[in-house]
């Protein structure tokens, strides 16, 4: 196709690469995917994406994709992301999440200097922040490895963008979920499991605090920001957040209500299970992604907490 765009999508595999590509290929892409397991092809809803593995750490490898394929843009997504990462492996953690975005911006200067770059960042920069909302004049303020090797790899960026002139913007993404989001996460562990316990195939359902608070919104409308981002004339950073918090009990709540349960029958509180400790309120400020990118979030929590639920009943009925 004459005048066809292209883009590539480090870890096109995950939830947020899926509804991308799903996105770009509608908008009328050629998209290709990378992915650090092996080579071949990933469905994402209803688009068939062509997937290289590559090794992020690896910086010939990097050097190398971006000098064959040269794409239009580059969507950074690919990253060790689980509650669970948020303190291990400290080494691997700024190599995948904050040196790996390094390798991009340099293999883009040096080989394809006319490509758009969008690095995926999270709330986890402002951790240890003063003050909530949170926006782009925020203190960066990390306090684990991942978060440090986001903000590491959003000040490379802008270092790139203003000595080099790269069209690179930071998407600083708040939590969102999906129906396609990772069952290690706790959305995803909530929705999961009303399903199996309104199936009668589970009994309890076992979290740590449920008073811990998030902005949730939906991937899709997430997605659609990284794109808007690109598609201005310069590259620049943006809070995607929702401008609300919820806490883990509203999202039960929600959820047993969908099927006509309360949760206090069936939520046991495990005060063992780990993950960060919340020192300040993480909610995000969009208005500057709503003045510059006319982005709007188009589902509110509670669509997204009964959408979720519901794809996992439609699940479990297939499993049978």
């Amino acid at each position: 196709m004459v005048g066809q765009k292209t883009a590539l999508i480090t870890g096109v595999a995950g939830q947020d690469g899926s509804y991308l590509a799903e996105l770009l290929c509608g908008q009328g892409y050629e998209v290709w995917g990378t992915s650090h397991r092996e080579s071949g092809e990933v469905i994402c809803g209803d688009v068939v994406v062509e997937v290289s593995q590559l090794d992020l750490t690896d910086t010939a490898a990097v050097n190398d994709l971006v000098a064959q394929k040269r794409p239009d843009e580059i969507y950074n997504l690919a990253a060790r992301a689980s509650s669970s990462q948020l303190f291990d492996d400290p080494i691997q953690t700024a190599e995948v999440n904050g040196i790996a975005t390094v390798r991009f911006l340099e293999a883009i200067r040096q080989f394809s200097p006319t490509t758009r770059f969008c690095q995926a960042a999270s709330s986890e920069i402002f951790a240890g922040a003063a003050s909530s909302p949170q926006n782009e004049a925020t203190e960066i303020a990390p306090i684990n490895s991942y978060g440090a090797a986001k903000a590491y790899a959003l000040h490379m960026l802008r270092m790139y963008r203003s000595r080099y002139g790269l069209h690179a913007g930071t998407a600083i993404l708040f939590n969102h979920e999906s129906p396609r989001r990772g069952e290690h996460f706790v959305t995803r562990k909530i929705s999961k499991t009303v399903a199996l316990i309104e199936a009668g195939k589970a009994d309890v359902l076992e979290l740590g605090n449920l008073d811990s608070r998030r902005d949730w919104g939906y991937a899709g409308d997430y997605a659609e920001a990284l794109w808007k981002m690109l598609q201005r004339e310069c590259g620049d950073d943006y809070v995607i957040a929702t401008g609300e918090s919820h806490s883990v009990r509203d999202f039960c709540r929600i959820a047993f209500e969908h099927v006509g349960l309360d949760y206090m029958d069936y939520v046991k509180v495990n005060t063992t299970f780990g993950g960060r400790a919340d020192t300040i309120e993480l909610r995000g400020d969009p208005g500057r992604a709503r003045e510059l990118l006319g982005w709007r979030r188009r589902m509110d929590f509670v669509g997204l907490v009964k959408t979720m639920v519901d794809a996992d009943r439609e699940r479990v009925k297939k499993a049978g």
